[in-house]
């Protein structure tokens, strides 16, 4: 299908495209790679009648060390994070994530940041970046404030960003140790999740001192599944106790019921991603 009409802006510098936003209110939107808005426009689900095109503002486009965390710039395109070597080393959660993303084309374009403001449920770096308490940077006409990525999603295809404000940044902590694992089930490489599952997970005198379980297309929003980090809080991480803790998956979760699976279907997969996500993570 052809995207109804809109008329086009270049932003210069973050700066600009504040301006442009505010200029045009709610019916402008920013696009970067354009793999998120572009579909929706063309199946006339999303009309915005300003398009502010920030692609080329490539002082977004980096990784770079802050203390025990790391920042990744808004516009880094998702192939770069997944060969980024600072990223691997520090947070290779996030690289691996970014590297099961589409296909290479996909990946060449795309931007993390695009990936999160489009704030789709069955996106997986979303659900990454729940599961790590990332903190999302965001600069509008007042200035910049840091979003915590607990509040930062909201609905489906609806995060905290006001209309008028460019996310600049995701800041993510190093993981100096601790076990992860993305679990990803889908009928092609090329497909959004049917399921997805990351986790991470630390060890402390011989337990698991703690873990954090993040849950993609299982609810309107990516979400922490809290039961199952609540029943591994302080377990052994033995096998049994690992597969009792996988059972609380579903617990407070609204599947959605597609031409992929129902939501039943979805939330039996989840036990069985969740105890998967775990061993991996823990070296199993």
């Amino acid at each position: 299908m052809i995207p109804a009409a809109f008329d086009y802006e270049r932003a210069e510098s973050v700066e600009h495209a504040v301006s442009l936003l505010s200029e045009h209110g709610e019916d402008a939107k920013l696009m970067a790679g354009g793999h998120s808005l572009l579909p929706l426009m063309k199946l006339r689900l999303a009309r915005p009648t300003v398009i502010v095109d920030i692609d080329r503002l490539s002082d977004l486009e980096y990784v770079r060390e802050d203390g025990d965390r790391l920042e990744i710039g808004a516009l880094t395109r998702l192939g770069d994070l997944a060969s980024n070597q600072t990223l691997r080393d520090g947070n290779g959660l996030v690289a691996f994530a970014a590297e099961k993303v589409g296909d290479p084309q996909v990946r060449h374009r795309a931007t993390i940041g695009g990936s999160v403001a489009h704030g789709d449920p069955a996106g997986d770096l979303p659900t990454v970046l729940l599961t790590l308490d990332a903190e999302f940077v965001a600069r509008g006409p007042s200035g910049e404030r840091a979003i915590p990525a607990g509040s930062f999603f909201t609905g489906v295809f609806e995060t905290a960003l006001a209309p008028d404000e460019v996310l600049t940044a995701i800041r993510v902590p190093k993981l100096a140790g601790a076990g992860w694992s993305y679990q990803k089930f889908h009928r092609r490489a090329i497909d959004w999740a049917i399921v997805g599952v990351a986790t991470v997970v630390e060890r402390s005198n011989g337990s698991i001192g703690s873990a954090r379980i993040g849950l993609t297309n299982m609810a309107l929003t990516p979400m922490r599944a809290s039961a199952v980090e609540q029943a591994l809080s302080g377990s052994d991480g033995s096998g049994d106790s690992l597969r009792a803790a996988a059972e609380h998956a579903p617990e407070g979760t609204s599947p959605p019921s597609d031409t992929n699976a129902s939501g039943e279907y979805r939330r039996e997969l989840s036990k069985v991603l969740v105890r998967r996500a775990l061993e991996e993570a823990l070296g199993r």
